[in-house]
């Protein structure tokens, strides 16, 4: 295939891949803002809060090492439609969840729900399978950008999506699973219509890959190529702390703005204000990724998060200043270490094990992250929601260490 036909194939995938990520993003974050609070009415603690978008980050870690096998075989699109319908069905589940009352049904769906998770984080990586090195950031940058328009709706739709609910005779909280399971379900017919031809067959082909070569994901595979390439070892880690990070705090903090009397639509537009930090600045992230480079965008998102903390640990109950600010920042310190992070497995990760090296990121950033997600919630219980900022803020600290590691002269080599 000749190179001006891979740049078209290359545009069309940045294009499908970000009209896909945009309508999804509304599943994924529409609930988001209710989850904490859907999963303390049904438990009746606070301790429990977390769980079940603790369950989410699990799912989705598990979702990717399992979606990434199959990107193996069958490419990307199929990848992406599985996950985006599993997804859509975790979160009907959740519906049921709240009109039964039931813990385990939520978790379960919960767990589900992580499948759009982990589709919607693996789209960043197929923006790269044809894109060059001197604009790779960028392009996966783009289209974790595109998850703005949807992740910035999807939470201000909390409040008619209670409207709906009561409408319909559900509890208010299950109307934001409901309508996110509907984005779902469009962004899979958008994505198993129009990403053709596959983005990573294609690049195979391009490069005379034989389909032998790539039997499937394996986690030795993955750990082989992280021992020849430390650096690749440091963006996965990298990645996984920041997540670790945001999920930590982001998902405690409706509860803390809800025990100082911050209503649910305040709650829905600083997570919102979250999301926003998130996302929609990354193509600039990406531009000053492909300039200044990886190693230092990582610290640089070290930096962000860090001062995030600092508000975050000062914000008093309900809304403040610091908290709007706080979340923002958190978003972005995000965006900078995972842009940054992620274009570095792109560029490190050999191209017979592509899918194997960024499932296993791509699951343990999950794993990290559901971690930190269940032993904030017991923080938050136990000794409030400051030291929870102090135990990411440690967290934190393996953002600094990748930026570093991953710097070293002998980090600089890059796969084809």
């Amino acid at each position: 295939m000749s190179t001006p036909d891979l740049v078209a194939i290359q545009r069309r995938t940045v294009r499908v891949l970000v009209v896909g990520q945009a309508i999804g993003a509304v599943g994924i974050t529409i609930g988001v803002a209710t989850a904490s609070l859907l999963a303390r009415d049904i438990s009746g603690s606070d301790t429990q809060a977390g769980l079940a978008q603790t369950t989410q980050v699990l799912g989705a870690a598990v979702a990717s090492y399992l979606l990434a096998r199959a990107m193996s075989h069958r490419g990307r699109r199929f990848g992406q439609v599985t996950g985006l319908l599993v997804g859509a069905a975790g979160a009907l589940l959740a519906v049921v969840a709240g009109v039964v009352d039931s813990m385990a049904l939520l978790l379960v769906g919960a767990a589900l729900l992580g499948s759009t998770t982990a589709a919607n984080a693996g789209a960043r990586y197929a923006a790269t399978d044809l894109a060059p090195e001197a604009t790779r950031a960028r392009s996966l940058a783009i289209v974790v950008w595109a998850t703005t328009i949807g992740a910035v709706l999807g939470p201000n739709l909390t409040g008619p999506a209670g409207a709906l609910a009561d409408a319909l005779g559900i509890p208010p909280l299950t109307g934001p699973f409901l309508l996110g399971s509907v984005a779902m379900v469009i962004a899979a017919v958008v994505i198993g219509t129009f990403l053709r031809p596959d983005p990573l067959l294609t690049a195979r082909a391009a490069a005379g890959a034989a389909e032998q070569d790539v039997t499937g994901t394996s986690w030795g595979r993955a750990v082989d190529a992280v021992r020849r390439q430390p650096a690749l070892g440091a963006a996965i880690g990298g990645i996984a702390s920041a997540h670790a990070v945001m999920i930590a705090v982001m998902i405690m903090t409706p509860l803390h703005m809800e025990h100082g009397g911050a209503e649910l639509r305040v709650i829905g537009f600083v997570i919102s204000v979250h999301v926003l930090g998130m996302f929609a600045f990354s193509p600039l992230v990406g531009l000053a990724t492909d300039r200044i480079g990886r190693p230092a965008m990582l610290l640089v998102g070290a930096g962000v998060l860090l001062a995030s903390l600092v508000l975050c640990a000062r914000s008093p109950e309900g809304s403040s200043w610091q908290i709007f600010v706080g979340l923002f920042l958190l978003g972005l310190g995000w965006s900078c270490a995972t842009v940054a992070g992620s274009t570095l497995v792109a560029d490190l990760a050999p191209l017979d094990v592509r899918t194997d090296v960024q499932g296993a990121s791509d699951m343990t950033m999950g794993l990290t992250a559901a971690a930190a997600g269940a032993v904030a919630g017991v923080i938050v219980g136990q000794w409030g929601y400051p030291a929870l900022t102090a135990f990411a803020a440690v967290l934190a600290g393996g953002v600094l260490a990748a930026g570093v590691v991953s710097g070293r002269p002998a980090a600089q080599r890059v796969s084809v």
